[in-house]
């Protein structure tokens, strides 16, 4: 019989004890991208308060106060707010002033 087929696999083994870490890595890098994955609802993604006020860096009482000045166009789902991403990114391209000096 061949030397490496004799060899006793444990928990110590170098081989494994590397497989093992390449696992648990891959399920951390897994975990990150999955984590504010959300799935698509006829071709939209919809965010919560929380998560427009995140990327827009502002205060949620903010985003309340763009809210209940029509600035900022939402659905009102019972008691849940909810943002489209897509009309986030029109109202970010609206507001949008390019750069007018040219040097």
């Amino acid at each position: 019989m061949e030397n490496y087929l004799k060899e006793l696999i444990t928990l110590r083994t170098d081989g494994l004890v590397d497989a093992m870490k390449s696992m648990k890595e891959i399920e951390t890098l897994f975990d990150k991208v999955t984590y504010n994955y959300r799935p698509l609802l006829n071709g939209e993604r919809y965010l919560s308060d929380l998560e427009v006020s995140h990327r827009l860096k502002i205060s949620r009482r903010t985003l309340q106060e763009y809210r209940d000045s029509g600035i900022v166009p939402y659905i009102k789902l019972g008691g849940k707010v909810l943002y489209r991403e897509s009309d986030l990114e029109k109202l970010l391209e609206e507001c949008y002033h390019p750069a007018y000096r040219k040097d």
